[in-house]
């Protein structure tokens, strides 16, 4: 019987291990999706405790967490750091061949050297052991956590109206300390713009534009000037350092329309009046069509994160608020809708790098199929199938994700994972992600369907490394 998570977890062949060893895991990470707090990097937030690190703002073990019979108040209600974290331990048993399970020791074992394992038995001590290191060790910090993993870059998830003031704290700190031996993340800020296109709330989105207009100064009543407004914000974020952009949408958005329909549309929202569900189409695809064109001017990456269905449990969304953990896998969309957005962006030369996540597994065919249509030989894989996304980051949907790639695109092109998430021990990902890729291609190897040996071996060994980080830090321009 294999140990459990030893070090050669999940790398089942001497090839896999020896590919992981030698090669993936010695690479820097460059985490350019994610929703890490910039304050708290800014400020090398020391945290509370394990509960304050390690369960506050995640979604996956609040799920879990309630599946198993855990009432609100343990999971995002008023119980003590021990209480929550007790219900934890708990919960952690039940979790078996849960992607939780695997985190969860990979965390402990990353972040605090600790190779029990968490249980009702255990749970005291290793909530005593981790939180004596997180107010003792100096190096248990948001900054000092990020060194810890190797984290190279990191782009956090942020609104137009931003201020970006602790990206620019931060970036002047690290700046004025460039002689220190200790090598610090590069924090970039992403725009994300979608309340802008959220149109089903009126109230809700007219102040959002008043709040857009104030903070470009400019007076926001036609729909150019809120084109205006949004490129005197997008230019401030390039000159903080922003690259890429993110887009989360139930669907793509690709409806005919002409410029005067958009600025009644415009006009009527912004004058409180409801729209129908043709004119919300409309005026969100011409955002989005606006994005798009943006982000080319700007020689920006585009991602698109598709496909959730949010906030199914109206009464506890209400108790606990949105991002909680009540949101699952959509339909699936209109694939016509994704293809027309991008012929139309590409006949007009003003299709940027783009990056499609979809949510729903049924999609990952035509996704992987979709991109290869507007490849153009500009760069290798503008056009990028983006890794296992939510509920897909685990080891199956990792591997349906490179397996389809594989033969419908060029896996070797790959940008590789992204932690999309706001823990600060989650780049365990990172390492389950080249893991499982290891694996897969070893495998490949060891059935001798993969050539390891002469000029091939040094290519295959070149597209581990690539696909775990060179791929990335060569795509974003990091």
């Amino acid at each position: 019987m294999k140990p459990f998570m030893d070090e050669n977890f999940l790398l089942q062949s001497e090839t896999a291990q020896r590919l992981y060893h030698e090669h993936a895991s010695r690479l820097p990470i460059i985490d350019y999706h994610c929703h890490l707090n910039p304050q708290q990097v800014a400020e090398d937030y020391r945290f509370r405790s394990i509960t304050d690190l390690w369960l506050s703002g995640d979604h996956y073990k609040w799920r879990a967490l309630r599946a198993n019979g855990v009432p609100e108040r343990l999971v995002t209600g008023d119980g003590s750091d021990w209480e929550k974290f007790q219900a934890w331990a708990e919960t952690v048993p039940y979790c078996m061949r849960n992607p939780l399970y695997h985190w969860t020791h990979l965390e402990l074992k990353t972040a605090f050297g600790i190779d029990k394992r968490l249980n009702p038995e255990t749970a005291r001590e290793i909530f005593d052991t981790c939180n004596d290191r997180l107010q003792n060790d100096p190096e248990m910090t948001a900054r000092g956590l990020m060194r810890r993993y190797g984290v190279e870059v990191v782009c956090t998830t942020d609104d137009p109206v931003d201020d970006l003031r602790f990206h620019r704290a931060y970036a002047e700190e690290i700046g004025k300390n460039e002689s220190s031996n200790r090598k610090s993340t590069l924090m970039l800020p992403a725009w994300r713009p979608d309340k802008a296109m959220a149109v089903e709330n009126v109230q809700a989105w007219n102040q959002y534009v008043d709040r857009l207009a104030e903070v470009a100064d400019v007076s926001i009543d036609t729909f150019p000037r809120m084109a205006d407004a949004l490129r005197r914000r997008q230019q401030y974020f390039h000159e903080v350092g922003c690259r890429l952009s993110d887009h989360g949408l139930g669907d793509f958005f690709s409806e005919p329309y002409t410029q005067a329909e958009i600025d009644a549309i415009f006009g009527q929202i912004r004058s409180g009046k409801e729209l129908n569900q043709e004119q919300t189409a409309k005026f969100k695809t011409a955002m989005l069509e606006l994005f798009c064109e943006m982000n080319h001017e700007m020689g920006w990456a585009q991602q698109f994160h598709y496909g959730p269905q949010r906030n199914n449990n109206s009464r506890l969304m209400q108790l606990a608020g949105p991002d909680t953990g009540f949101d699952s896998i959509g339909q699936g969309i209109n694939s016509q809708a994704m293809a027309r957005l991008f012929d139309r962006l590409d006949s007009k030369g003003k299709l940027a790098k783009s990056i499609v996540y979809n949510l729903n597994p049924a999609d990952n065919e035509m996704v992987a199929t979709m991109i290869g249509n507007f490849q153009d030989g500009s760069i290798p894989g503008k056009m990028q199938w983006g890794s296992g996304w939510w509920f897909m980051d685990q080891i199956k949907g990792m591997q349906e994700q490179m397996n389809t790639l594989s033969v419908l695109g060029l896996l070797s092109r790959f940008v590789g994972m992204l932690t999309d998430s706001r823990s600060f021990v989650s780049y365990t990902r990172h390492e389950y992600f080249r893991r499982v890729l290891c694996n897969l291609i070893g495998e490949d190897i060891e059935r001798g369907e993969v050539p390891y040996d002469g000029y091939e071996k040094a290519r295959v060994d070149q597209m581990v490394e690539d696909i775990c980080y060179y791929n990335a830090k060569r795509y974003f321009n990091f």
